[in-house]
């Protein structure tokens, strides 16, 4: 795309265009209504509820305000508001105008909204149901594969279909084939047939192909649905009568070149493709019973940080695309951010603490995934302590300042307890694990080391940072590291990192981001796809596309 605005990821349910969100005690239902003149940019219509990174954005926003504003819902119905059509996928028309980074950035975010439903389900006790009551496509079969179960209403027209192949040239971008097969186990070849058939597969054949859950007639399709998400609200902790916390607006100046929030600053440096994240610990007596969190609200430290800390990352990934390479520091007192990280501990098992890591959680993967090189600075006036450091060790590199001759003033990091699985990656590992492949006798020295202030020298020691330059090496080192780091191929740094990032066990998700990253990511740029006369360049036109047949 050419120039546009600054996409912004802040919504709220008011200002919504494409959902409409109902609550019924423990069931919370997501009407898809998706307004075909509302789209982000111009020159698409979201027709048959296909979708683009607006109606995407209204979702992530959804799902969190049912998270953290409503604790009394246990389970969320996924529907839809129209008559014969759940959602027809991302909009074909709005991908053919775009740019290869949007189209790459648009999957990547409707991944991470589709990965944090599991993600919720898994660690909050909050299940989704995807009540599919029409035509199901592409992205939009994906957004009901994330949820715990589907039921596709027996009509017989209703189907659920992965048409990208055959009609478009490309994959699924949302993680399509890797739930099929890692999720609900459809068979190799069934899955072969379902993902080049682009009617896609209704009825009773759906259910025993393991494609959907349960059908049923239209007539019964509202109490099925209404019955099952009851009984799947009965499987969640969460509480009937929690106190909800309203996500009242972020607070953030936009610069030409700074984003400023209370917990965060980002400042970019755009002769150096360079972007400068810095974290500020908390200050002050903190709250430390439930009763002082809760009135603190959105105010509370850790939340506010987490929902500052998301919006600077998504905000960056998509508006600034030249800057490379982020550079990460903090600021502030170790010991509040170890006195924050204790009173997450001790009350982890409350609904809102334990929403709050969560957030904090998904938060820390998305720098995981950010297609940008990461090196973290530990210099004077660091905070890299317990959950703090987790920022570091998300980095691709951690430069430690050593001040020999003053020890006082040398900058210290702290690992705490939380670094030992609080905050895992996509690979379900924490990044002490996959730091160390999982040895113990790293580990273990790790571990023994719990609470202690360590230096640039201690640190490297226990290999917890890359480099501990002193500060007459400092500047120099650094600068060129940086330097060379921008010269090099964003293509391949991007291939390069996703690669040495995530060098842990697979399972679901890293599949999920490993395809969109390598598999996407080439065929987008393919004239299969995206020449003149690709299948998504001349979708709609009445005209077949002119296929390269040799295989690469």
């Amino acid at each position: 795309m050419t120039a546009s605005p600054r996409v912004d990821y802040q919504t709220e349910p008011s200002r919504y265009k494409h959902w409409k969100l109902s609550f019924d005690g423990p069931v919370a239902t997501l009407r898809a209504d998706f307004d075909e003149n509302g789209g982000l940019r111009p020159g698409y219509k979201l027709k048959l509820n296909s979708y683009d990174l607006g109606v995407d954005i209204e979702l992530n926003d959804a799902i969190n305000r049912i998270r953290f504003e409503h604790p009394e819902v246990r389970s969320v119905i996924v529907t839809s508001a129209k008559e014969k059509v759940f959602c027809s996928g991302a909009n074909i028309f709005m991908l053919g105008v775009s740019s290869h980074a949007w189209k790459v950035n648009f999957c990547k975010f409707t991944n991470e909204t589709r990965n944090g439903l599991e993600d919720s389900s898994k660690y909050s006790g909050l299940k989704f149901l995807a009540a599919v009551n029409g035509a199901c496509a592409g992205g939009g079969y994906e957004l009901a594969l994330a949820c715990d179960e589907i039921i596709l209403v027996d009509d017989r027209s209703s189907a659920v279909s992965l048409p990208e192949v055959p009609l478009l040239g490309v994959l699924p971008g949302t993680g399509g084939l890797t739930r099929v097969t890692d999720k609900r186990h459809v068979r190799h070849d069934l899955a072969d047939i379902f993902c080049t058939v682009a009617e896609g597969v209704r009825g009773q054949k759906a259910k025993d192909w393991r494609l959907v859950d349960d059908i049923a007639k239209p007539a019964q399709f509202a109490a099925r649905v209404q019955e099952r998400a009851l009984e799947l609200a009965a499987q969640s902790d969460r509480p009937a009568k929690g106190k909800g916390v309203a996500l009242t607006p972020l607070q953030c100046e936009v610069e030409e070149n700074a984003l400023r929030y209370r917990h965060v600053t980002v400042d970019i440096d755009r002769a150096r493709r360079v972007a400068t994240f810095t974290v500020k610990a908390p200050q002050g007596a903190q709250a430390t019973d439930i009763a002082a969190i809760e009135a603190q609200g959105a105010d509370w430290y850790p939340l506010a940080l987490g929902r500052e800390l998301e919006d600077a990352i998504l905000s960056m990934r998509t508006n600034e695309l030249d800057i490379g390479l982020w550079l990460v520091k903090t600021q502030g007192d170790a010991k509040d951010v170890l006195e924050m990280d204790r009173i997450l501990a001790v009350n982890q098992g409350h609904w809102l603490v334990r929403e709050t890591i969560g957030l904090l959680r998904r938060t820390f993967s998305r720098f995981d995934v950010s297609s940008r090189s990461l090196f973290a600075l530990v210099e004077q006036g660091s905070c890299f302590a317990g959950s703090f450091l987790e920022l570091a060790l998300a980095c691709d590199r951690i430069y430690h300042l050593a001040l020999p001759d003053d020890e006082e003033a040398a900058p210290k990091i702290s690992v705490g307890e939380l670094n030992f699985g609080t905050f895992p990656m996509a690979t379900g590992q924490s990044r002490l694990q996959r730091r160390f492949y999982d040895e113990q006798p790293a580990l273990e020295a790790v571990r023994a080391k719990v609470g202690q202030a360590l230096d640039a020298d201690a640190a490297f020691a226990l290999g917890l940072v890359t480099s501990n330059p002193d500060d007459i090496d400092w500047a120099d080192e650094t600068r060129l590291a940086i330097e060379e780091r921008v010269a090099m191929s964003p293509d391949a740094l991007t291939g390069l990192e996703a690669n040495l990032r995530f060098n842990g066990p697979e399972n679901m998700f890293t599949r999920i981001f490993g395809r969109l990253t390598a598999w996407q990511n080439w065929i987008f740029q393919r004239p299969n796809a995206v020449g003149d006369k690709g299948a998504l360049k001349v979708y709609g036109k009445g005209e077949r596309a002119a296929f390269d047949f040799n295989r690469v």
